[in-house]
Parts: C-alpha cells; sequence; structure tokens
C-alpha cells in the first residue's frame, strides 16, 4: 500500500502538517509516521538507507542555509529534529509519488526552484522558520538552491533503485 501514489501523497502530507505545525511538541507523530511507513514498506533496510542517503542530502543543505542565516530556527538549532523527520519522508516520496520527475532532471530543477520556496514561505507563514534575509531574497535563493538540489536527490535516488534491484536479481 504504501507504493502507491495515492496512499503515498497522503502519508507525506500527514508528516509536513505534523512536522511543521506541530514542530517538536508532534515529533512523536512524526516518528510513529515514518515506523509506520517502514512497516508497511517491506524492504525497510532498502527505505532506511533511502532515509539516511537521500534525506541526509536535505538536511545538510538546509543546515547550510541555516549557517549562511538564510534560515532561523526557534532556539538557535542548525536543523530542528521535527525538520530532520521530514527530510526522512521526503526521501520516500522520490521513487513513488513523486517518481514521475526520476528521468526529468530539467523539469525536477523547475520544481524544485517553484516548490520549495512555497513550502518554506508556507512554513514561515506557519512559524515553523524564520528568514534572515528579506522575503524576495529569501525566496530566490530557496529556488536556486532547491532548483540544483532537487535533481541530485532524484539522481541519488535512481542510484539507489538500481542497485537495489541489481542486488534482487
Amino acid at each position: 500500500m504504501p507504493e502507491t501514489l495515492w496512499f503515498n501523497a497522503l502519508w507525506f502530507q500527514s508528516v509536513w502538517f505534523a512536522a511543521v505545525m506541530g514542530r517538536d511538541s508532534f515529533l512523536p507523530l512524526v516518528l510513529c509516521l515514518l515506523a509506520l511507513h517502514l512497516c508497511l514498506v517491506g524492504r525497510y533496510r532498502r527505505e532506511l538507507q533511502q532515509f539516511v542517503l537521500v534525506g541526509s542530502v536535505g538536511i545538510a543543505t538546509d543546515a547550510l542555509l541555516s549557517v549562511t542565516g538564510v534560515y532561523q530556527f526557534a532556539g538557535g538549532v542548525l536543523v530542528p529534529l521535527w525538520l530532520c523527520g521530514l527530510w526522512f519522508a521526503f526521501s520516500a516520496v522520490l521513487g513513488r509519488s513523486l517518481g514521475w520527475l526520476l528521468s526529468r532532471p530539467l523539469l525536477s530543477a523547475l520544481c524544485g526552484a517553484i516548490a520549495f520556496p512555497l513550502n518554506y514561505w508556507a512554513g514561515q507563514r506557519l512559524g515553523g522558520v524564520q528568514f534572515g534575509y528579506p522575503l524576495g531574497v529569501t525566496l530566490l535563493v530557496v529556488a536556486m538552491t532547491w532548483g540544483l538540489v532537487l535533481p541530485m536527490m532524484f539522481r541519488l535516488t535512481a542510484v539507489l533503485q538500481r542497485d537495489f534491484e541489481r542486488r534482487l536479481g
């Protein structure tokens, strides 16, 4: 069931709302949703590898944006735990509900340049992050960053999928 497009998309949106709206107070729910995914997916080792490798790209990118002052999180943390959980969840949609972008690097770059600024702006409006620069500058930096990084995340996902299939076959 987690392999189906609709289930995967709804699951991710649930994680997004729990993480962004509930932040630290909803971290147990985020962890439960991640555990649910691992239980349902069947190939939990492969999925954990995806969480760690691809999710870490998102976490590292956010850490860089935090260090440079683009993002500012409550308590001065570099990247909050709820956001790390969200990145692990995001790694699970790249080969599923967003899998149609796996072989389309230019389109994934465009999607990254549009969707990520909108998501972080929504997160800012909901109190999950503050911006260290004026809104326009922040959105431009986020657009340029994720326009470059998202295709790399899709490429890493494709490599991991091929490697996993090769080991099975």
